[in-house]
Parts: structure tokens; sequence; C-alpha cells
């Protein structure tokens, strides 16, 4: 097919048009009732809303030579919500090459930048567009997405355990030494469900360090249970740092930079976060403040691939290593991931979930939605495939037996 450029010189180039866009919304109920799997506020009052269910939006682009790319778009609530959104903006991409992927994401970002949705549910909508689009160019042209992005830097991924949650400590000690008896060699846990009592969570940590020894590296996540009182964080940081905690994760709320700016400058140990924050402006005001030592984007809910490379290149800029949230993510974010994080030269550790919301009810969103899995962990590191674009084929039954009307 000839094409002909701006510049009116005659082009060759195969050329794609997407002809469908179809996002598709997925939920599990989970049927059996569960605590608050993190600290959360008011977690008496939110746990039946936020963690009532799996959910995840997925995005189909077809084109005009039969391929067809897959994205996901983070959801923690209404999946039906985002994709609405989609609907509304397929517009923009049928009859456009799917390989103007950078130029469709500024259209897409175009249509409510000037009216302050420059996070939230439209910019987890545009994630799950754009990572169709560069699966879609990997299939087009036979490669991984990692050999689109750069190459490899890595053979590997070194992989963590997430995460050893707050129970009965011999349940949780017997997790952990099973976690290293498998190979992991990092492993995270969770804390901050004690607020009244933060000594709690320090003796849940240093019991874990005790079974696991010295050689294992722990990281500890707050989930921004220390928003209302940052003392308290700081109290808890200082008791990590004897602990030798590699990162202190999500201490307080992803909108107090100058409380993460405190802890920052009062702790040794490392502060993470970045999972519950969206874009390159973001990221842009915690670097340019010195306010955080690890940055940890999920690639579904920051805008995409497009928008996470951006994020790599600040942090690589600011020498601050790139740690890649998936979270309760489905296997198609993690496929995303796993290809993205081995085309990063300052790429710290991969998070390899290992513990769903509800222990009776594994979410199958994870474990079943794919015709063959991605999740290949060997002597405590991930294996990156091989196939085209982020490597997945979904399976039509799972999508179907938990679409959403």
């Amino acid at each position: 097919m000839t094409t002909t450029t701006a510049l009116g010189r005659a082009s060759t180039r195969p050329r794609m048009r997407i002809t469908k866009v179809t996002p598709i919304s997925l939920y599990v109920p989970i049927e059996d009732e569960i605590d608050a799997p993190v600290a959360v506020p008011h977690a008496a009052d939110l746990t039946d809303v936020i963690f009532s269910g799996y959910r995840t939006t997925l995005v189909l682009i077809e084109t005009d030579c039969g391929l067809t790319g897959v994205g996901e778009c983070m959801v923690r609530l209404a999946p039906t919500a985002t994709r609405a959104i989609i609907e509304d903006i397929a517009k923009i991409l049928v009859g456009r090459d799917p390989l103007d992927r950078e130029a469709i994401w500024e259209l897409l970002f175009g249509v409510m930048m000037n009216r302050g949705h420059n996070r939230g549910m439209f910019v987890e909508a545009i994630s799950g567009i754009d990572i169709a689009l560069w699966d879609l160019a990997g299939k087009f042209l036979d490669l991984p997405l990692y050999t689109l992005l750069g190459g490899r830097h890595h053979d590997r991924l070194a992989a963590y355990a997430s995460s050893l949650r707050f129970r009965a400590f011999d349940e949780v000690i017997a997790q952990a030494v099973g976690f290293k008896e498998r190979g992991f060699r990092a492993m995270k846990i969770k804390i901050g469900r004690n607020l009244d009592r933060p000594q709690a969570d320090i003796d849940f940590v240093a019991a874990i360090r005790d079974a696991v020894g010295p050689d294992i590296r722990l990281m500890v996540d707050a989930n921004c249970a220390y928003s209302e009182d940052v003392a308290t964080a700081l109290q808890v940081g200082r008791a990590l740092e004897k602990l030798d905690i590699f990162w202190f994760e999500e201490p307080i709320a992803p909108n107090d930079i100058d409380g993460y700016v405190h802890l920052a400058d009062s702790l040794d140990i490392r502060i993470a976060a970045g999972e519950a924050d969206f874009m390159s402006f973001g990221s842009r005001d915690f670097f340019r403040r010195r306010a955080i030592d690890i940055v940890q984007p999920n690639i579904s809910r920051t805008g995409g691939i497009t928008e996470a490379r951006r994020i790599a290149a600040m942090s690589r800029a600011f020498h601050i290593p790139y740690a890649p949230h998936t979270g309760s993510c489905s296997a198609v974010c993690l496929a995303a991931t796993l290809q993205f994080a081995v085309s990063l030269p300052n790429f710290l550790v991969f998070e390899f979930m290992q513990s769903d919301w509800s222990k009776n009810q594994p979410n199958p969103l994870r474990h079943k939605l794919l015709r063959e899995p991605v999740e290949k962990l060997v002597d405590g590191y991930m294996e990156v495939p091989e196939r085209p674009g982020i490597g997945v084929e979904l399976d039509m039954d799972i999508v179907d037996r938990y679409r959403v009307a």
C-alpha cells in the first residue's frame, strides 16, 4: 500500500487502520465476607464497597489487517464507568494507524485536559487504550514489546513476594518461610492496620525478620495508613530502620508532598510511592522535591506505556530506581508490565503478587484469564516471554463468564 507523507514523498510502508475499539468490563464478586486486606481509612464502612470483588476493564482494538491489541485499565471501582469513557472517545481512534500511538495518546489526553481530568478514571481509560496500541505494534512487527522499547536491559527480573498481611504470627511466619523456600530473596509486608497501636505492626515486622533471617530483603507497605499522622509515620519509619527494612512504601497520602519531603529528609530508610499517582506531572513534583527514593507507577493507571516511559526517563535523570506496581491487576497488566520492566535501565524489582484479597477465592482475572500464563518464577526471578506484543491471548470463556452487561 502506497501513501503520501506530509512532505509529499511516497511511502510504501504497510499501514494498519483501527476498525473497532471494544472496552470490556469484568467483575468477579467475592462471595465470602472479608476484612480489608490492606490499611484503608474507615475500613469498617468501606470494605464492602472497595473489596467486594475483583474488577478490571479490558480494551480490545481491532484492525483491518486482522490483528487485535489487548490492554487493561486499572479499576478499583465502577468498571462500567471506565468502559463508558472509552466508548465515548473510541471515535478518535477509528480509522487511524495504531502505530501512531504517541500522536493518538495526545489526542486522547486533549479531550479532557482543560477540564482538570488529568488523573483518575479518565487517565486509567487512556492507559488501557495505550497498552492495546503498543500490543498491536508488537504483533504487527512480530516483536515482543520490550524490543520496541529499546531492548532488554536484563536477562530476567528480580522479583519480590507481595504481600504478607497482618494476622496470626504463626500463619504469617509460615508463609514467609514458604516464600523463602520457593526462591524469593525479597518480600513485602503490609502494615497500618493498628493505628492506635503502631508497636503491634513493628512487632509483626520484627517476627518476620527473625524468621527469614538477615539475607532476605524486606519491604514494608502502609497503603497511606498514616495520612492523618505524619508523626506516627516518622516513628514507624525509625523503628523499621532498626529492622533493616529496604523501603517504606506509601506511609502517607499521595497528595501530601510536604509530608513525603519531611519523611525523606528525616529517615534513612528509602521512601517509595507512585502507585496512586497519575502521569508524569505527578511524578515530576515528587522527583523535583526529592520526596521519594523509589518510584512505583502502574502502567494501567498512569497513562499507559507511553506515559510510563516518560516517568521512567525522568526517574533515571533524577537517579531514582523504578519498581513497577502490579497490585490487584489482571494478567494483562502483569504481562505488559513484565515487558516494560525488562526494558528499563533503572529497573529495581518486580512485584509478584502472592496473595489475593480473599484467601478462599483466588482472583480468576489473574490466574485464569490467559490461555497461556505469563507468570514464571525461577529462583526468585521472573522470566519474560518472547511472544509478540505483550504476549497474551485471552481465554474468552473466562472473559464472557465475568463480563458486566
